[in-house]
């Protein structure tokens, strides 16, 4: 089984690339939806939720962990594969990659949480992968909480996407990453505020191919993984929005279990 976890129900955009890449899987998922967002808290305490989330999918019977967590993901994954003794996924490298290939210029915008960005994890990444590329990183910590109030629509949110947005749009980048995977819920939204000629990168696919290329090379990895087509959602919180959101994002009723940390 694939372990999924989030700081909320914005990672249900990596469980459905998931489910397009590797249909025959089975997946479980938990968003922490009593305690997001991550992305204002301390490192160490980033850590001690991405443990104790691990702890949950691996008693459920996960055998390989995704980190549909950008936040989780610049900061907890060595300590977690030092920890635990299975495959572990971040979505972090995957975009990163996805960015330096499709930029043409090499201006490169990123978006995300406050912690993401503080962490320099993808600049570091991208400086290493293609040295001559000018980052320009932006915080968007109200984003978050507005996917999960469900204001995909509201003007309000098309007026704070579009400030966001500014100062990397006046940087002429060529090429966004969307360093939450709560953000590719306002695709398009994103898409039409940074204009049609920049390129945006949604880390939830390119974690998805990663998992995918790893099962493909992984005997061992396919082996350990169940295939029937079975999915479970966990949250630490439930409510009736929580709810609907889900069932959008991946297009079919889903029932969201509750599961207190």
């Amino acid at each position: 089984m694939i372990g999924v976890f989030d700081s909320g129900i914005g990672g249900l955009t990596v469980v459905r690339a998931l489910m397009q890449c590797l249909p025959e899987y089975d997946i479980l998922y938990f968003g922490d939806t009593a305690r997001t967002p991550y992305g204002s808290k301390s490192p160490s305490t980033v850590v001690k939720y991405a443990v104790e989330n691990t702890e949950f999918l691996l008693s459920k019977g996960a055998r390989a962990i995704v980190l549909a967590c950008n936040t989780a993901s610049s900061v907890a994954p060595a300590i977690l594969r030092q920890r635990y003794d299975i495959p572990f996924f971040e979505v972090i490298s995957p975009a990163a990659e996805m960015a330096v290939q499709s930029s043409r210029t090499g201006r490169i915008g990123i978006i995300g949480t406050r912690a993401t960005v503080a962490s320099g994890v993808y600049e570091k990444i991208i400086e290493r992968l293609r040295p001559e590329c000018r980052v320009f990183t932006r915080a968007c910590p109200l984003l978050v909480p507005l996917v999960e109030e469900g204001w995909l629509k509201k003007p309000e949110t098309a007026m704070i996407v579009k400030k966001y947005l500014r100062p990397l749009k006046d940087r002429q980048i060529d090429t966004l990453i969307l360093g939450c995977t709560h953000y590719p819920l306002l695709m398009d939204l994103i898409q039409a505020k940074i204009g049609r000629r920049v390129r945006v990168v949604d880390s939830s696919v390119g974690v998805a191919n990663r998992l995918r290329q790893a099962i493909t090379t992984d005997k061992h990895l396919q082996t350990r993984l169940s295939r029937r087509g079975c999915y479970r959602f966990f949250v630490s919180d439930t409510t009736a929005q929580f709810q609907h959101i889900a069932s959008s994002i991946l297009k079919r009723r889903i029932r969201l279990e509750t599961f207190h940390n």
